[in-house]
């Protein structure tokens, strides 16, 4: 099947996915100390950012007059909406500075050579991080799914305050309004600011 249109999807005959646990043991996690190749050509360990910092992990982006990575795509649920979800990130980008976060980054386990054509031909504004190794995958046993042979990471979004996970959106449907929905989260539950001494 050829994906002609990334971006305007039908959500009403897309199959949402349910929420499985996967992601129940997330909030108050520490990250680890992983760096992961970013599409900016930095190295970045989340572990190791100050602040506050959004991720948000999505299977994988498809491009343009491609054929997609199986036939069913569109019916795995939780499958279709990488590419709305990173444009309504893009989108709101300097709102969720604004709200407090330090900053954001996108999450895959698509190659970096993918992921920074990708990112080249969305004008994101923020770097996506590449897991292909599925170092940080595993290591915080992030919810994932097996499509073609390939392990991708099911749609989600972290709030990390220094290091540690406080929010987690799991599952998110419609893609498209996973950013909106960070943003008010964020607006409602400030970063805590450290006390002046």
């Amino acid at each position: 099947m050829n994906q002609k249109n990334l971006l305007e999807v039908d959500w009403s005959q897309i199959p949402a996915p349910t929420d499985d646990g996967g992601a129940v043991h997330l909030k108050g996690m520490m990250l680890p100390a992983i760096s992961l190749r970013a599409t900016d050509d930095n190295s970045v360990d989340l572990s190791a950012l100050p602040g506050r910092t959004v991720v948000f992990a999505y299977p994988r982006t498809g491009e343009p007059g491609k054929i997609g990575l199986v036939d069913d795509w569109d019916m795995i649920p939780g499958a279709r909406g990488c590419t709305p979800q990173t444009c309504a990130f893009r989108d709101l980008f300097a709102d969720l500075k604004a709200a407090g976060a330090s900053q954001v980054y996108g999450l895959s386990t698509q190659s970096n050579a993918y992921q920074t054509e990708m990112a080249s031909r969305l004008h994101l504004p923020f770097p996506v991080l590449s897991d292909e190794k599925l170092a940080l995958t595993r290591a915080l046993n992030l919810p994932t799914m097996e499509v073609a042979g390939l392990t991708l990471i099911k749609r989600l979004a972290l709030i990390i305050d220094d290091a540690r996970i406080t929010h987690v959106f799991y599952p998110v449907f419609p893609p498209d309004r996973n950013a909106g929905d960070v943003l008010d989260w964020l607006k409602a539950n400030p970063a805590k600011t450290p006390a002046k001494t």
